[in-house]
């Protein structure tokens, strides 16, 4: 990760932008859209979020989006990202779900101090009527940070303007419990290759019953991703973690909120 800044010292391609800059993709050299897919609240029976994913203008793997970032668009696609995923929920009428969130990942090497590189976010959610409380940002526990400082501070940024904090794929990455040491934040994401057949293996039970144990501990959500099965999804169960996502819920809906209703 790169060190903080000054605003002395900030290159041009991490000048902060406003909503309306963000809006127009003429800025960057590619066109991309979002996807989301919903983050089931098993106790409810209804989405506790919906997660916004990155996708080609026309619905192409996020593979072809991300391929293009670099170190001259990443602070700009960052921003962009947000902005758009925004408007889309807002458009979407995601508001109007019953206390559901929209999520959004975000690159850390890409902001470079946060109460700054928040701006756009906190004026499009006052552009697109959004509620800004309801908004969740994720950072990949596999993205390599050599600024852990840096990442907290970001944390707790996001924490004093109101929003909701998230780590995502967790252990897979090169942090682990290591990250969870220095910021706790509001969830907890379970990679999927921990949930993958954790109904039948006792070393992912172990694993999985662990982690569950600190996050009740430390009043963190936990999300298990990737749940396919109903065999996956009833042990998960079985051990408190009632918010769930993959495919057994639905597949991710390109420029759509997909109907999250248990299968029968």
């Amino acid at each position: 990760m790169e060190t903080p800044m000054s605003s002395s010292n900030i290159p041009p391609a991490f000048v902060p932008l406003g909503c309306q800059a963000c809006r127009d993709q003429r800025l960057l050299p590619f066109e991309f859209s979002m996807a989301f897919q919903p983050i089931m609240d098993l106790r409810q029976n209804r989405p506790f979020a919906y997660e916004a994913l990155v996708r080609g203008p026309q619905g192409e793997p996020a593979a072809t989006v991300l391929s293009q970032v670099d170190d001259e668009n990443r602070y700009r696609f960052d921003q962009a990202c947000r902005v758009k995923a925004i408007e889309l929920a807002s458009r979407l009428g995601l508001a109007d779900l019953p206390d559901c969130r929209l999520s959004i990942n975000f690159l850390p090497n890409a902001v470079y101090r946060a109460e700054t590189c928040i701006r756009a976010t906190m004026e499009a959610t006052h552009t697109f009527a959004f509620p800004h409380n309801r908004i969740m940002f994720e950072v990949t526990e596999g993205e390599q940070l050599t600024n852990g400082a840096h990442l907290r501070s970001i944390f707790d940024e996001y924490r004093r303007q109101g929003l909701m904090t998230a780590i995502d794929d967790f252990g897979a990455g090169y942090a682990g419990l290591t990250m969870l040491a220095q910021f706790q934040p509001h969830v907890l994401k379970i990679d999927m290759e921990l949930i993958r057949n954790v109904h039948e293996d006792p070393v992912r039970q172990a694993i999985v019953a662990g982690i569950a144990l600190v996050c009740q501990r430390l009043n963190i959500d936990l999300v298990a991703e990737g749940v396919e099965t109903h065999a996956e999804s009833s042990y998960l169960s079985q051990l408190g973690i009632y918010l769930q996502q993959g495919y057994l819920f639905a597949r991710p809906g390109w420029e759509s909120l997909p109907l999250a209703t248990m299968h029968s």
